[in-house]
């Protein structure tokens, strides 16, 4: 299903397309959920006392809020300002622990790395199919993750050869580029595919992605809502999303007829 519309401005389907990764064209966003409510829930359990008990991290809400799209030194240090609590910041060579919010984001890391060996990360089953149509209709993707394990997890599931371009968080650590919601994971993307951002479609399931392309100039900003009860719909167009989209190949067909 696609909904509302793209900008006036629009004359034409976009010439080009940057995905978000993980959410969008990998189911791997519920993995990095998990590891970091394995990493937040020993975090509160070691630093709170008794009578001063914390919530234990919701993994859908305060993942999706706080969370979600950001690198993991940006997500760790929202989530902890979020429940109040103050931790120095640390340097990313310290090893998983609590002491500092590298600490706590190396935990997460670690956990991460368990999960994805043990049980893998699949491929949503509309991802093949619309990167399949675009990349016959010679529509240039990219793919973008704040996450370091994007490119790898991209090659490992065989969707890398559909994407003329990936960005991840080496990149972005390498590059010095700053995480969302800053547009500079999206830009460039499109300046790698030689495309402005005005012409360049953005692809979103995170409110900071959303945030990030709509600085960034980019059109059509849509947002995917993959869940079960759509309730990410309403927060997604609320955030600046042009069109709203529960499946990738709906979104293929609706704005650039392909067949899929």
């Amino acid at each position: 299903m696609v909904s509302g519309h793209a900008p006036s401005t629009s004359t034409r389907p976009p010439r080009a397309v940057v995905f978000d990764t993980d959410g969008v064209l990998l189911d791997s966003a519920r993995v990095h959920a998990a590891a970091w409510k394995s990493a937040f829930d020993a975090f509160l359990t070691a630093r709170t006392s008794v009578g001063d008990e914390q919530a234990p991290f919701d993994a859908d809400a305060e993942y999706r809020h706080l969370v979600d799209g950001r690198s993991r030194f940006d997500g760790a240090a929202a989530f902890l300002a979020a429940r109040g609590l103050a931790l120095p910041a640390g340097t990313p060579r310290d090893p998983p622990g609590d002491d500092t919010v590298w600490a706590v984001a190396a935990r997460k890391e670690q956990v991460f790395r368990t999960l994805v060996g043990a049980q893998g990360v699949p491929v949503f089953a509309d991802t093949g199919p619309a990167l399949d149509a675009l990349h016959a209709a010679r529509v240039p993707c990219a793919a973008v993750s704040a996450s370091r394990h994007a490119r790898a997890l991209l090659r490992a599931s065989g969707l890398a050869g559909l994407l003329a371009v990936i960005v991840d968080g080496r990149d972005a650590a390498r590059l010095g580029l700053a995480g969302k919601p800053d547009p500079a994971l999206f830009l460039r993307a499109a300046a790698l595919l030689g495309n402005a951002p005005g012409d360049t479609a953005v692809v979103e399931d995170a409110l900071a992605g959303i945030d990030a392309a709509r600085r960034g100039g980019f059109a059509p900003i849509v947002g995917l809502d993959r869940t079960p009860d759509r309730s990410m719909t309403a927060p997604l167009r609320d955030r600046g999303a042009d069109l709203t989209v529960t499946d990738l190949t709906a979104l293929v067909r609706g704005v650039w007829g392909e067949s899929v």
